[in-house]
């Protein structure tokens, strides 16, 4: 069990800018209703976690926005200036006037494979009073970022090779074997490995409505 409440932070950018990756797989209005699918099915694994308290997204997107308060996240408008990173620590800010030192978690929009059981021992895992992360399954990005204590600035520096970015600012790689968490979707190779795994029931259902593969399960995974 964390010492201090852990709040959760998710940034998406606007709709008509997702998932570019998959633009030969998908056309735009399926890889819009993907995105939103897999953020339902992230929040709802984030918010089954004891130790989490509350889920803030950051976005600019009204629908984005729209279905995150519909599952009972808090809303924080992107800064003017259009980075991630810049959004993520506004938020961050903000999360911590309004809930005092609490502990911030950074947590990437499209883990649609994440089990609430990963995310609870990653949490428990990490050590107090540190910056911690998540690398990603290609090695190289963040699926998730902690500040693990009340004085432990967010500090985020997602992007491109921002696994070792986090690292060289002193994060502490953990080692978990979370493949759901570790598991973010930018191509058609990783929501292959999502549908591997056993994505979240709102994945599921999209991924079945728009006929992505004979492989996505009949039977969804349960929340555990």
């Amino acid at each position: 069990m964390r010492s201090h409440a852990v709040h959760a932070v998710i940034a998406v950018k606007n709709l008509d800018l997702a998932k570019s990756r998959l633009a030969d797989r998908l056309r735009p209005e399926y890889r819009a209703r993907l995105v939103l699918a897999m953020l339902a099915d992230t929040m709802t694994a984030a918010a089954a976690v004891d130790a989490v308290h509350s889920v803030t997204v950051v976005t600019p997107d009204p629908t984005v926005a729209e279905l995150a308060r519909s599952l009972g996240a808090d809303i924080h408008p992107e800064p003017t200036i259009s980075d991630l990173n810049a959004a993520l620590a506004d938020a961050a800010a903000t999360l911590r006037r309004r809930h005092g030192p609490v502990e911030l978690l950074a947590l990437q929009a499209d883990l649609p494979a994440l089990r609430p059981a990963e995310l609870a021992a990653m949490l428990a895992d990490a050590p107090r009073d540190r910056r911690s992360l998540v690398v990603d399954h290609a090695g190289t990005g963040t699926a998730a970022l902690l500040a693990g204590g009340a004085a432990v600035e967010l500090e985020p520096r997602f992007g491109a090779g921002s696994a070792r970015a986090h690292i060289g600012a002193g994060a502490v790689d953990l080692t978990g074997a979370w493949p759901g968490l570790r598991l973010d979707v930018d191509t058609a190779a990783d929501l292959d490995r999502a549908v591997a795994l056993g994505t979240g029931e709102t994945t599921g259902a999209l991924l079945r409505d728009i006929g992505w593969s004979d492989a996505v399960h009949e039977v969804v995974r349960g929340v555990c």
